[in-house]
């Protein structure tokens, strides 16, 4: 097995027990992004001088016994609106030309001390504001889209061109990517991890979170970002826990919530049939599985779009005058829609959320999971502008991709995606579990032992869209 195959968690292991070396780790996913980035485009810049320093540094370090920790000479990609001193943040966009980060973000100053390794930054839909992400190309087939907006970084770690990678999710960013490619990819509760120094898209709905291959890879990058930051309002001032699983496939007395309502409505049916299969593996490990309804769906998108539109707008007010020519025509479109929203929506928008808030608490009381499909529908053919379901409904494609992963952004509750099957095409899909707010222990615990009792590979794509079992 070559280096950049390894799982996290294997390459952690390898790494602490000196089988492998940070420089080999780096140098085979510095050649596996050469050849897969002329295909897929992940990256906006790729760091390969400074992976290498970063590399040696961390072979030094490792050999004189000062092991950082799981995260110690591990590769990692930085979606392009999280700051790096000295780096540019473009975020995708022509607006963003010659910007370079003035300090580190919250986030990368977290790896950094953690030591981890960094690649370089990936590709987002201009300013996070879309489902797509147009200018990459889907790991498991480039002739679809990758999902959006985190889809630079869900690709990067698809195709083995990353170990792990940072996204962040305001309506479904870091799952709907994860769920087309392939990956893990979570969400974690609103304002556990700290947002300094990452480019705003709503404030209100805007979260950072971990991409990987594995769940179990998830809760190390988890608890290595985690903490109260003084310099981020949002940031939540909650006990550090030790967020890996302990191993176990025993889910005995622990309570699914299987929606009889919304999450299984207007879904692909073979989507819809191995969300089901991986949910009767979750009773075959000793849950109990409850049907439950989900409240207030009617009033899902208007208030995702009712918070998240006039925020955005209000962010970018200034450059909208000045610079307007320089964003892309679906962006611009949307940025002066956002002008024309009375202030009356925005404040209804936010009172409904309130009221939806308290009927998920409620819903949450009577379980402690919710599982349910991350997407209705796996990855659409590029320039594929909508679905059109059985009983003739016609859905934009970022209205579908956005619809079963906004009520977790509107609450702020936990949110795990994981890959559980794919369809006739070989497509991942993704199975999303939904928790308590700050239970993202549950939350992968429950993920982890789906992964350990259907044991299979984490699968690499190649960059001609076929995939390698390894």
């Amino acid at each position: 097995m070559r280096p950049y195959e390894l799982s996290l968690s294997e390459a952690a292991r390898a790494l602490a027990d000196r089988r492998l070396s940070p420089v080999e780790l780096v140098e085979s996913v510095l050649e596996r992004v050469e050849v897969v980035e002329p295909t897929l485009g992940a990256y906006v810049t790729v760091t390969a001088d400074r992976a290498r320093a970063e590399a040696r540094a961390a072979e030094r370090e490792i050999a004189a016994g000062r092991y950082r920790g799981p995260l110690h000479g591990i590769p990692v990609g930085l979606k392009d609106l999280i700051d790096v001193k000295g780096l540019p943040t473009t975020a995708s966009s022509r607006v963003r030309a010659g910007h370079r980060a003035a300090a580190d973000s919250a986030a990368s100053e977290k790896l950094a001390r953690a030591g981890a390794v960094l690649l370089g930054k990936t590709h987002t839909h201009e300013f996070a504001y879309g489902l797509t992400t147009p200018q990459t190309r889907n790991a498991r087939d480039p002739r679809r889209v990758a999902g959006g907006s985190s889809g630079g970084s869900a690709v990067a770690v698809a195709s083995g061109a990353a170990v792990f990678a940072l996204g962040t999710d305001t309506g479904g960013s870091i799952r709907v990517p994860a769920a087309l490619n392939g990956v893990v990819g979570l969400k974690p509760t609103y304002g556990l991890v700290s947002r300094r120094g990452v480019a705003s898209l709503s404030w209100s709905l805007d979260h950072v979170g971990p991409m990987t291959r594995t769940v179990e890879d998830a809760a190390l990058v988890l608890g290595a970002l985690v903490g109260h930051d003084p310099h981020d309002p949002a940031s939540l001032d909650a006990p550090v826990v030790d967020y890996r699983p302990d191993g176990t496939t025993d889910l005995a007395g622990l309570r699914v919530g299987v929606p009889r309502t919304y999450y299984f409505d207007r879904v692909q049916p073979e989507v819809e049939a191995e969300v089901r299969r991986a949910i009767g593996q979750l009773q075959r490990l000793g849950a109990r599985l409850v049907e439950v309804d989900i409240p207030m769906t009617r009033y899902v998108q208007a208030v995702q779009w009712g918070l998240m539109v006039p925020e955005v707008t209000a962010n970018h007010e200034d450059t909208l005058r000045t610079s307007a020519a320089l964003y892309e025509d679906d962006v611009r479109t949307l940025l002066e829609a956002g002008e024309r929203m009375p202030a009356g929506d925005h404040l209804r928008a936010q009172r409904a959320r309130t009221l939806m808030r308290a009927e998920w608490d409620r819903l949450l009381r009577t379980v402690d999971v919710i599982a349910a499909p991350a997407v209705p529908a796996t990855a659409v053919e590029a320039g594929r502008d909508a679905i059109t379901w059985a009983d003739g409904t016609v859905e934009a494609v970022s209205d579908a991709y956005v619809r079963l992963s906004a009520p977790a952004n509107i609450t702020g509750i936990p949110a795990l995606t994981l890959p559980v099957g794919h369809d006739t095409d070989g497509l991942p899909i993704g199975m999303q579990l939904l928790g308590r707010p700050l239970d993202e222990r549950t939350l992968l615990r429950v993920g982890h032992a789906y992964e350990r009792a259907v044991p299979q590979r984490p699968r690499i794509a190649d960059p001609q869209g076929a995939t390698e079992a390894r």
